[in-house]
């Protein structure tokens, strides 16, 4: 277990994506890129402490990777483990470093200066990066055994129209951030804002454009986004805080610290806090009761799906959803 001086709440407020102060949500931002090159780094630092907490899963790619063992991404990912669950998260927040939003450039923590406009571009790119690092650590994937149940199904039906009435009602903005600027924590409400790319308007007059991007951006949406984020939150952060040899924890066992985890490294990761709190508590409740990775991805597939549909529908604010 974490020593004093390296325990498991400390390491996590280290994951905890920061925030850049805004006030409303019309108030001039610069999140997307700073949200994803910190997420990143942090992802990063958990990969270095993974090995500081077992050094026998030190990188070693010699013995594996070689022409007489065809097997040897199987026998790369049962060395490094934290590689099928932080690896195609890497690779998604690396990415993200790169968007712009409809007032900031996208890639200035690296000195690029990206139009608005190359968005799509910058998201198809993403996401294609993202879905072959999954490609690659997907026997990893594996070892959890494929079955859904029908709480998830539920759970993630339900899920939907909770996340959207949730936002609806903006409590952040009209309760929490009047009690928590006086402590200037402000900034927790209302940053991390979303790149909010509306097609119907930024490629108007292009149909053919306007659907490929919808069909790119639901396919990450639904396919890519609960996937990986599922896997590196249950399958490796709420395991990581638990024992040394956090790969041999069995999906759906959690102390208190992982399950408080569960809820507020999402919290700090979504504009939406309240919304947020409910919503990944419930998946949280929906790990404890099934003990099943894949029922947690698909509930939260089925809760983006409704959530999509719901913006392409709705349209106007509600794209800042997206």
């Amino acid at each position: 277990m974490w020593s004093n001086d390296s325990n498991g709440s400390a390491f996590y407020c280290s994951l905890c994506v920061p925030r850049v102060p805004q006030s409303t949500r019309k108030c001039k931002i610069e999140t997307v890129a700073d949200y994803c090159s910190w997420g990143y780094a942090c992802g990063i630092s958990t990969a270095a402490c993974a090995f500081a907490k077992n050094p026998t899963t030190a990188p070693d790619f010699s013995s594996s990777m070689t022409s007489n063992n065809p097997n040897w991404r199987t026998a790369l990912l049962d060395r490094q483990h934290w590689m099928t669950f932080l690896l195609p998260f890497l690779v998604f927040m690396l990415a993200g470093t790169l968007e712009p939003t409809p007032i900031a450039p996208g890639g200035k923590a690296i000195g690029l200066a990206i139009p608005y406009a190359y968005y799509p571009w910058l998201y198809g790119a993403k996401i294609a990066l993202t879905a072959a690092a999954v490609a690659f650590v997907w026997p990893g994937y594996r070892k959890f055994p494929l079955r859904l149940s029908w709480t998830a199904i539920l759970v993630g039906i339900v899920g939907g129209p909770l996340w959207i009435g949730l936002c609806l009602l903006d409590c952040e903005h009209r309760y929490l951030l009047p009690l928590l600027e006086p402590l200037k924590l402000g900034w927790l409400v209302g940053a991390g804002v979303r790149s909010a790319f509306n097609p119907f308007e930024q490629l108007a007059g292009q149909p053919a454009a306007v659907w490929a991007f919808l069909a790119v951006r639901f396919f990450g949406l639904v396919a890519v986004v609960p996937l990986i984020e599922e896997f590196f939150l249950r399958g490796f952060l709420m395991r990581f805080v638990m024992e040394r040899e956090w790969w041999e924890v069995p999906f759906g066992k959690a102390s208190t610290l992982a399950i408080v985890l569960g809820t507020v490294v999402p919290m700090l990761s979504h504009p939406e806090l309240l919304a947020a709190s409910v919503w990944f508590s419930m998946i949280t409740w929906l790990m404890l009761r099934t003990r099943n990775i894949w029922d947690c991805v698909a509930a939260h597939a089925i809760t983006n799906l409704i959530l999509g549909i719901y913006v392409v529908a709705n349209g106007g604010d509600a794209w800042q959803l997206m």
